[in-house]
């Protein structure tokens, strides 16, 4: 079920990112639009704090970047971080995010029986960032916006660092920290008195607050495999810390993701 969702609402996301892209790029020039289409599959954390994974996939369907993954109109960060940029100036851009957030099934894991599911939720905010050379320092904000719950939002600050080493063939290296509101830390962190009585592990209460929720580091990249077909991959380590690290939820302070996609450019005629 979560990896339908997950799926269903990354496909509409991605089909509105890829629309107005396609726009912008179109009123820029007369050429046809060029496109890339695929997929990738992804493993992370069952829940945040979880020391047990799963598997996740969805597809990818956006305007192709002229060189590099950092490039294009559209740019693919993480299931939550999926960028338009509609601003790009000296070197500074920024423009419209969107993404999915993953539910919490609390029958996914012992430690959350008892505690209530939390809904994967539609993910919008926006992003700001000065390139400087191979330098991106940049800001992003992320919140949930559907669902029956409001699982708050998360403010992410960093730098990405890109090598190019040929023709569409690059890697970038990112670290930064992440702050979440009360409201995400609340959803995510926290167990309530009725949650602590009703917890199969018998987990204690525990009230999380606003604040630096971790750091993490990662590298992504965009390797050519063929004549216009490309792999895209991507490893983060995520350490939490405070109330994220503290919580009686939380199983592993250390988190890791990755994943592997494949797209095929081509041009559309339009």
């Amino acid at each position: 079920m979560t990896i339908t969702k997950a799926i269903s609402g990354t496909c509409g996301l991605l089909v509105a990112l890829s629309l107005s892209a396609a726009s912008v790029a179109l009123a820029d020039s007369g050429e046809g639009l060029k496109l890339q289409a695929g997929g990738f599959v992804g493993v992370g954390p069952k829940y945040e704090g979880s020391k047990d994974y799963r598997v996740f996939g969805a597809p990818i369907v956006a305007p192709a970047a002229n060189s590099g993954m950092n490039d294009g109109t559209v740019q693919f960060r993480g299931i939550d971080d999926i960028r338009l940029r509609v601003i790009n100036f000296g070197g500074f851009e920024a423009g419209p995010l969107a993404g999915y957030r993953f539910d919490r099934d609390e029958g996914e894991s012992d430690r959350l029986r008892g505690l209530g599911d939390v809904d994967g939720s539609v993910v919008i905010g926006g992003y700001a960032a000065y390139r400087a050379g191979p330098f991106l320092p940049f800001i992003s904000y992320h919140h949930g916006v559907s669902g029956d719950d409001d699982t708050g939002g998360v403010l992410r600050f960093g730098t990405e660092l890109e090598g190019k080493f040929g023709p569409g063939f690059s890697v970038t290296a990112k670290a930064g920290a992440s702050y979440a509101d009360d409201d995400y830390m609340d959803t995510y962190f926290s167990v309530s008195a009725a949650q602590s009585l009703n917890s199969r592990a018998g987990l204690a209460e525990f009230d999380a607050e606003s604040g630096i929720k971790d750091v993490y580091f990662g590298l992504y990249g965009d390797i050519p495999v063929a004549a216009n077909w490309s792999l895209k991959w991507s490893g983060t380590y995520t350490h939490l810390l405070d109330d994220a690290a503290d919580s009686s939820i939380t199983e592993s302070e250390n988190q890791f993701s990755g994943g592997l996609g494949l797209t095929y450019t081509f041009n559309s005629g339009f």
